[in-house]
C-alpha cells in the first residue's frame, strides 16, 4: 500500500483547564473562565494552521455526587455556551474552523439550524455542528423529563432531527437573493425551497430565514460509535470525532464506517475520521513521563471513581477500589460505545477499579500517548498511514501549556515528514478539510424535474 497523498487534519479540542481530570489543580493550568483565555488558544491553533477548534457541551451540572463534583472542574459547568463563544471568536480569527456541540435530545431543529447558519455566515463559512444525543440523566430533568431518555429513542429523534436541519440549510439557492434595485425584486421565488416536514418528532414548515454561507452549510460532525451512531454518521456526517485506543480498533472502525458510505451514495472522501489523542510531550521520555505523573498525583480517589462511573454508565462506588471490575455489570442506557471501550480496556490489561480510573483520567477513553515529539509523530503517522484516522483532535492535558507544547514540538516534526500543511488551502472549513461544497438538494431536484 502506497503512502497517502492527503495530509493529516488537526483539530484543537479546547476544554477550559485541560483534559486531564485534575488539570485545574496544576499550577500552570489556566483558570479558563474568561474570553481572553479562549482568544489566546484560538489564535495559537490558527497560527499553527489547525483545521478547527472544537468545543464540547452539556446542559446540566453533574451534581449527583455533590462532594465528588465539588472537586472537579469537569462537572458539567462550562464558562460559556459554545455557539455564543464561537460567535465571539469568529470576529478575531480568519481561517480556523469553529465547531460546537449541540444536542438533538434537548434542542429544536429550526432554532439550531438558525444558530449554526448564523455562525457560518458570521465566520465566512467556517462553522461546524457536532451532533450528539444526550445520555446525561441530569440533563433530562432540565427539559421536562422525569428520567433518562432511552438510547434507541435518542437516536430515533436524532435521525429525524438531522434530516430537518439539513433540509432547512437548503432553504435557499446560492443565488436566490438577487437584490435588484431597478426591478424592485429582493429574491427570486424560484430559488426558495420550503421544507414542509411532517414526521414522528417534528413538524417544520420552513424555510429557514437565513441565506446559505460561502461553504454552503455548516460541516456536520458526529461522535457516536454505537451501531445506530455509525449508521447515522455514514448517512449524514462529514467528520467523526472517534475514540479508539489501539491501532486495530481504529482501523476496524475506519473500515466499517467508510464501508457503509456507499449504501447512502457517498464516497470515502465525503467523511473524515478524527480520533481524539491526549498527547503529553517532553523533550525527553523522562520529561514527558514526569509531566504526566505530576498530573496523575493530583487525582483524588473520589474524583477518579466519579469519572469512571460516569464513563462506564454504572455506579462503581459499592465495589472495592483495589478489586477487579465486576464481570456482570449491566448494559448502560448512557454512552454504550464508551462503556464498551472502558470495560474492554480493563479486561484487556487486567486493571483494578483504581488502576482503570488512573488509566482514563487524562484521555477519558481516547488515545493517550506520553513521549518525545518524534515518538508521538511516529504513532500518529502509523495510525494515519494505516487508515485508522484522517487526522486527530488534540486533547491537551492542561491549557494553554499542553497545546503550546504540541504546537512547538510535534507540529514541526509532522511537517518535516510532509504530513501536515504549512498554509491553509482555503478560507472555509470545507476547503481545509478537503470536503466538497454541498449542492442544494432542492435545486438539483428541480433541475432534474425540468429536464
Amino acid at each position: 500500500m502506497g503512502r497517502r497523498k492527503d495530509k493529516i487534519k488537526l483539530g484543537a479540542f479546547l476544554l477550559f483547564t485541560g483534559h486531564h481530570v485534575a488539570a485545574w489543580r496544576h499550577p500552570k493550568a489556566s483558570v479558563g473562565t474568561d474570553f481572553e483565555n479562549y482568544f489566546e488558544l484560538a489564535k495559537l491553533a490558527e497560527a499553527a494552521k489547525f483545521d478547527a477548534i472544537f468545543f464540547a457541551d452539556g446542559v446540566a451540572a453533574r451534581l449527583k455526587d455533590v462532594e465528588a463534583a465539588s472537586r472537579k472542574a469537569h462537572s458539567g459547568v462550562y464558562p460559556f455556551e459554545p455557539i455564543t463563544l464561537l460567535s465571539a471568536l469568529s470576529s478575531v480569527t480568519r481561517n480556523i474552523g469553529l465547531i460546537a456541540t449541540a444536542s438533538t435530545s434537548f434542542s429544536d431543529p429550526y432554532n439550531l439550524a438558525r444558530q449554526f447558519g448564523s455562525l457560518d455566515r458570521l465566520s465566512g463559512g467556517r462553522a461546524g455542528w457536532n451532533l450528539v444525543t444526550s445520555s446525561d440523566p441530569e440533563a433530562a430533568y432540565n427539559f421536562g423529563h422525569e428520567a433518562q431518555i432511552l438510547h434507541a429513542d435518542r437516536y430515533d429523534r436524532a435521525e429525524e432531527f438531522a434530516d430537518v436541519v439539513l433540509g432547512l440549510w437548503d432553504s435557499w439557492d446560492d443565488d436566490a437573493f438577487i437584490r435588484d434595485r431597478e426591478s424592485g425584486r429582493y429574491f427570486d421565488p424560484e430559488r426558495l425551497h420550503r421544507l414542509d416536514h411532517k414526521g414522528q418528532h417534528f413538524m417544520v414548515r420552513g424555510p429557514l430565514n437565513i441565506p446559505r454561507s460561502p461553504q454552503g452549510r455548516p460541516v456536520l460532525v458526529q461522535a457516536g460509535a454505537s451501531g445506530p451512531g455509525k449508521e447515522l454518521a455514514a448517512r449524514t456526517a462529514e467528520a467523526i470525532f472517534a475514540a479508539h485506543i489501539t491501532l486495530d480498533e481504529a482501523k476496524a472502525f475506519y473500515a466499517d464506517v467508510k464501508g457503509k458510505l456507499g449504501t447512502y451514495g457517498r464516497s470515502p472522501d465525503d467523511l473524515k475520521i478524527l480520533p481524539g489523542i491526549f498527547p503529553v510531550v517532553g523533550r525527553s521520555e523522562t520529561e514527558a513521563q514526569e509531566k504526566f505523573e505530576a498530573l496523575q498525583e493530583l487525582i483524588q480517589p473520589q474524583v477518579g471513581l466519579s469519572l469512571l462511573s460516569q464513563l462506564s454508565g454504572v455506579d462503581l462506588s459499592p465495589y472495592p477500589l483495589d478489586g477487579p471490575i465486576p464481570s456482570d455489570l449491566p448494559l448502560t442506557n448512557a454512552g454504550k460505545s464508551r462503556q464498551e471501550l472502558v470495560l474492554d480496556l480493563a479486561r484487556r490489561e487486567n486493571l483494578t477499579i483504581r488502576q482503570l480510573y488512573l488509566r482514563i483520567a487524562g484521555a477519558r477513553g481516547h488515545w493517550q500517548v506520553v513521549g518525545t515529539p518524534s515518538q508521538i509523530a511516529d504513532v500518529m503517522e502509523e495510525r494515519f498511514e494505516n487508515y485508522g484516522a484522517d487526522g486527530f483532535n488534540i486533547m491537551a492535558p492542561i491549557m494553554p501549556g499542553g497545546l503550546a507544547d504540541f504546537i512547538e514540538l510535534v507540529v514541526p516534526e509532522l511537517r518535516r515528514r510532509g504530513l501536515f500543511r504549512t498554509e491553509y488551502e482555503g478560507t472555509t472549513l470545507r476547503e481545509n478539510l478537503g470536503l466538497k461544497r454541498p449542492v442544494n438538494r432542492f435545486a438539483v431536484s428541480n433541475a432534474a424535474a425540468a429536464e
